[in-house]
């Protein structure tokens, strides 16, 4: 976890967010999402305190809106399963432009879309804030088993390989005039799964010797410890205090 490694949804930036430890921001994303999950489905007006919230700190973070918006299209297939729930769900119904609805249906896809939508949020702002290998540094630093972090470590650097590796595959059929049209070019695609396979597990091997042969231990070093000043845990529990505060409300109205 020495190295570094950029990923497509961190934005590079100087803000307050961005400034904090990632343990920091990882412990008040988690706290959030557990507040809004807690949050009764009838108190609408709390989600939408909790998307303000949300918005003050995408703006604290300088990241775009239309960033934020554009990451949040990952939960379409979710928001397709919302869209079929008044449909398909049983009890008392209503008329709507001539359809009849679930009323469990519509508030149980209203309870879809709006936790997941503000879970989605406050995930991508978390990984627009923070780099890859802070994030896994900060996992461990809040006591995650070493063991995962480094799983998760190596599964994410190794995905970029075999991304890349697939990458030159498919450009070398392509030089060769090869393009997928319909059924009878499956065995190729399906040979070409089968080098990716052989090639991905022939390199993991190599780079396991590789870290043997330079002291691998079954840990990976740390190579700068991140503290976190009490100012700083103060910043970062804001969002899940305030969600708290409103949270509460929502369950007393």
């Amino acid at each position: 976890m020495g190295a570094g490694h950029a990923h497509k949804l961190y934005r590079h930036g100087h803000s307050p967010v961005h400034d904090l430890p990632p343990h920091c921001k990882l412990a008040a994303t988690f706290g959030f999402v557990v507040v809004v999950v807690s949050t009764p489905r009838e108190a609408v007006w709390a989600f939408g305190l909790y998307a303000v919230l949300v918005a003050a700190a995408a703006a604290f973070a300088r990241i775009p809106a239309g960033f934020l918006l554009r990451r949040l299209l990952i939960e379409v297939p979710f928001v397709a399963f919302a869209v079929l729930m008044p449909f398909v769900a049983q009890g008392e119904r209503v008329d709507f432009l001539g359809m009849s609805l679930s009323v469990s249906g519509l508030w149980g896809a209203w309870n879809v879309l709006a936790k997941g939508t503000l879970g989605v949020a406050a995930s991508v702002l978390l990984a627009s804030t923070t780099e890859l290998r802070s994030l896994l540094l900060g996992l461990q630093r809040l006591g995650l088993p070493p063991l995962l972090v480094q799983i998760a470590s190596f599964m994410v650097r190794y995905g970029d390989v075999i991304t890349d590796e697939l990458r030159r595959m498919s450009i070398a059929r392509r030089s060769r005039g090869f393009e997928a049209r319909g059924i009878r070019h499956w065995g190729v695609l399906a040979k070409t799964a089968g080098a990716l396979f052989i090639r991905s597990y022939e390199r993991g091997e190599r780079v396991y010797l590789a870290m043997v042969s330079r002291g691998y231990a079954g840990s990976v070093p740390v190579i700068d410890e991140v503290a976190a000043t009490r100012a700083q845990w103060a910043y970062a529990a804001a969002l899940p205090v305030t969600a708290l505060a409103v949270c509460l409300v929502g369950w007393t109205l």
